[in-house]
């Protein structure tokens, strides 16, 4: 194929009824739509508005599927393996999957988890979240960007306390106000995240962020408030983009009301944040002050990443 080539569509066959597949298949949704290109489509079997696979679904239902543009199917590793390949971030597990002898221990793992799966679901099914205010099932996806968030409020709330701690001790009393009247706002993000995100669904590092949030805050404000500023600049232009992204999946495929209002809500009082301390911080900055905030931008995204999983 074409390097420039749109894929062929791949259907992807899943069990909706199943809550393991169900959240799998939300993440898996929200991989495919980020990228754009990935060529796959989703079909849930187990509804009744799939007659097409009627005749099949005892059997589909049983193991994963995929499905090819002539009509041939791939199921079990084979299957997930396919579906890797279209997925960005997952790309590197196909090819380590077509290793010599890696698909055939896929497959036993995968038979593994089948013989696990029916007392999996039952567990999936007693403790599914609520996730919304309103009681709706948080997607996979919007379940660990949500984590991402609380984690990313929280360690922005130590950061500006880890500044505020340095200027009283300075007696600063310009660079206390910008860390008071920023931190409030922050800490108003953290809360409304909150109330979408139940604890059990909460990062399970938030003790590192929070040492890193104040660490990141207050090792600048002993170099001075230049230095403070350029480093909320960094940071609030990372979360910007990592709001921006949410916002782009929502708009593109919906999700539980009143969640895309708050993303936007968030990401202005960001983007304000960002704002004012580029101009408080001023141009040019100093190459070792650049490598700082680069340093913290990527730093910010690594976080992210982690926080997703745990």
């Amino acid at each position: 194929m074409n390097p420039t080539e749109a894929p062929e569509t791949l259907t992807v066959l899943y069990d909706g009824a199943c809550p393991l597949c169900r959240r799998e298949i939300a993440h898996v949704q929200g991989l495919a739509g980020r990228s754009g290109d990935a060529g796959l489509c989703f079909v849930d079997i187990s509804s009744a508005d799939a007659p097409a696979f009627a005749a099949d679904r005892e059997r589909l239902l049983a193991r994963f599927h995929v499905q090819r543009p002539d009509g041939s199917r791939l199921d079990g590793a084979a299957a997930f393996v396919a579906m890797w390949e279209r997925l960005p971030g997952w790309r590197w597990l196909a090819r380590m999957a077509r290793l010599p002898g890696a698909l055939t221990a896929l497959e036993w793992a995968y038979r593994g988890f089948l013989r696990l799966r029916p007392r999996m679901q039952a567990m999936a099914r007693r403790w599914e979240p609520s996730g919304e205010p309103g009681g709706a099932v948080l997607s996979t996806y919007l379940e660990r960007e949500l984590r991402s968030d609380h984690a990313g409020e929280t360690g922005a709330v130590f950061i500006y306390r880890g500044i505020a701690a340095v200027a009283r001790w300075r007696k600063h009393t310009e660079l206390l106000a910008f860390a008071d009247r920023h931190g409030a706002t922050e800490a108003e993000h953290l809360r409304l995240v909150e109330d979408w995100l139940p604890p059990a669904q909460r990062s399970r590092l938030l003790g590192p962020w929070r040492l890193a949030g104040w660490l990141t805050g207050a090792l600048p404000a002993v170099f001075g408030t230049r230095a403070v500023y350029a480093t909320i600049a960094a940071v609030e232009t990372f979360v910007d983009r990592h709001y921006q992204q949410q916002i782009d999946h929502l708009q593109q495929h919906g999700g539980p009301e009143g969640l895309l209002d708050l993303l936007l809500r968030c990401q202005a009082d960001e983007r304000e944040h960002r704002d004012e301390a580029r101009l408080l911080a001023g141009e040019p900055s100093p190459l070792l002050l650049r490598a700082w905030c680069a340093t913290v931008g990527s730093g910010s995204a690594a976080a992210v990443v982690l926080a997703r999983r745990f």
